[in-house]
């Protein structure tokens, strides 16, 4: 009944007029970039993290989980209209979405992943509400060595999970935990890497870093890319609306994605591609026409979408019980978080209960939006797919520049009357880390999460340290740490066999396509 209570508690507050207004930008702006080849929902909230630096905490939050939302049902409309996903969780949904648009049904295709996106986020995110809590109780009972045993599986299953090579990941993560070193040691007061400039005292920004690996890495990356392909985006022909055996043929999917797509993204090691790819695989193992696979079969959009978007309510499990990202956009709300002073886990929802179950709560009220707003404005979606791609990247870096300015304007370096913000110096900086990153394979989010988890994770290894009197056999005397330990063993092999095991489907349906 606690739950219920403040379940309800979270609706009145997230159905106050300003956070409405929060909600409703958050999910048309989601919307909108996920449709956009190239641009997902963590390139989104990274360009709103310096924006959104003068907002409330709770408004801002319901705003970026909208965008969360939005953003992972926008990646469907690419992935049917044009065969090219927005995102890697909407690979899937290509494979059988891009046939029935090709045969004229793309309207029935749009609207199965529309309803599956609501069926799937409306379970998830009740489950969401009930499992925190659960997870919270356990999580108050961690010490300063279990704490940093759960910060090392933080960035094990980060660089496991981001990219095809764990040792890329690892990496980039290491990257990141370099960066988290500079400034003054919080313990010692002494300065560490800061070079003698003082803008570098107080360490690096968060949100300067998100911005410029995810947008401005992304923006160079695309003018380095010589190649661009005209794809024709289809036209939805007929009505959007799905028939009865469109019905009774989705349901059983949505369903069946959504307790598949959920707990995948709660585990540490989980995430929406995952879950997509292994929704496909047993969608086609329930069929009782599998011969249809590959020619346009409605289950295998309605079973991936439904898990790819019950996976984005699951992530949110390990993100606000604790402080564990295991996506791109939940490192960079994790940022967001942090950007207000919230350090998202167990004291979370002691301390900012109102803020955490307004949260949760808004996530409904999104939900339901998205279902209003995306299929009458199918149109208005295709449309944006014909914006030209220089126009497209170039107001995306005037909106980072701008915004890293708004945040952090402070006129600091120069020669003579000549002065710049050293904070645009560090975007440009750091932006052309992220391109030359994604230039050579290397995973982003693993920067951005040792940039925000290494301080805490030396806060509490020195903490725990200092307990023992320097004996290092603390960090493996509790059985949680040992446990985590462990599950951070397990982290490094499993995304491998989930991915294999679902790809496994995807290829072979590939494959036959091509014969």
């Amino acid at each position: 009944m606690e739950t219920f209570d403040l379940l309800a508690q979270g609706l009145l507050a997230a159905m106050q007029v300003q956070n409405l207004v929060y909600a409703l930008i958050g999910v048309t702006l989601g919307t909108a970039v996920g449709v956009l080849p190239g641009i997902g929902p963590a390139l989104t909230v990274a360009l709103l993290l310096p924006v959104t630096y003068r907002l409330d905490p709770a408004g801002s939050l319901i705003m970026f989980a909208g965008i969360y939302y939005g953003g992972m049902y926008g990646g469907s409309t690419t992935s049917i209209l044009l065969n090219t996903p927005g995102e890697s969780a909407s690979i899937v949904t290509a494979l059988e979405g891009n046939k029935m648009a090709r045969k004229g049904r793309g309207g029935p295709a749009l609207a199965t992943a529309a309803i599956g996106s609501f069926v799937a986020g409306l379970i998830a995110t009740l489950g969401l509400a009930f499992i925190a809590p659960t997870v919270v109780k356990f999580a108050l009972s961690f010490g300063p060595a279990d704490y940093f045993a759960l910060m090392v599986l933080a960035f094990v299953t980060v660089s496991a999970a981001f990219g095809d090579s764990a040792l890329r990941g690892l990496t980039a993560l290491f990257i990141g935990l370099g960066l988290g070193l500079i400034g003054i040691d919080l313990q010692t007061g002494q300065t560490r890497l800061a070079f003698a400039i003082p803008d570098l005292l107080d360490g690096i920004e968060v949100t300067t870093l998100a911005v410029a690996m995810f947008a401005i890495g992304e923006t160079l990356k695309t003018a380095a890319d010589r190649e661009q392909v005209d794809a024709q985006v289809m036209a939805v022909k007929g009505s959007v609306w799905m028939t009865a055996d469109d019905w009774k043929r989705s349901w059983a999917s949505w369903l069946r994605g959504t307790f598949i797509g959920f707990p995948i993204g709660a585990m540490p090691a989980g995430g929406a591609d995952v879950a997509s790819f292994l929704s496909y695989s047993a969608e086609k193992s329930f069929a009782k026409n599998p011969e249809e696979f590959g020619h346009g079969a409605i289950e295998g959009v309605a079973g991936p979408e439904a898990a790819n978007n019950a996976s984005a309510a699951g992530t949110l499990v390990p993100l606000l019980t604790l402080g564990l990202p295991t996506t791109a956009t939940a490192a960079i709300m994790l940022a967001g978080f942090q950007q207000f002073g919230l350090q998202p886990g167990p004291l979370l929802f002691t301390n900012n209960a109102s803020l955490v179950w307004a949260l949760i709560a808004s996530l409904l009220v999104a939900n339901f939006m998205l279902l209003v707003l995306n299929l009458p404005l199918i149109g208005l979606w295709v449309k944006l797919l014909t914006i030209p791609k220089p126009w497209l990247y170039g107001g995306i870096l005037v909106f980072a520049t701008l915004g890293t300015l708004g945040a952090n304007g402070a006129m600091s370096m120069g020669i003579g009357p000549v002065r710049i913000s050293f904070e645009l110096v560090l975007l440009l900086a750091f932006g052309i880390l992220g391109y030359l990153l994604r230039r050579f394979g290397y995973p982003i989010a693993p920067v951005v999460v040792g940039l925000i988890l290494g301080p805490m994770a030396e806060q509490q290894l020195r903490r725990a340290l200092a307990i023992s009197q320097g004996d290092p056999g603390i960090l493996v005397h509790s059985p949680i740490s040992i446990v985590l330990y462990v599950v951070a063993i397990i982290a490094v092999g499993l995304p491998l066999i989930m991915r294999l095991r679902g790809r496994g489907a995807v290829l072979g349906q590939l494959a036959t396509d091509e014969d």
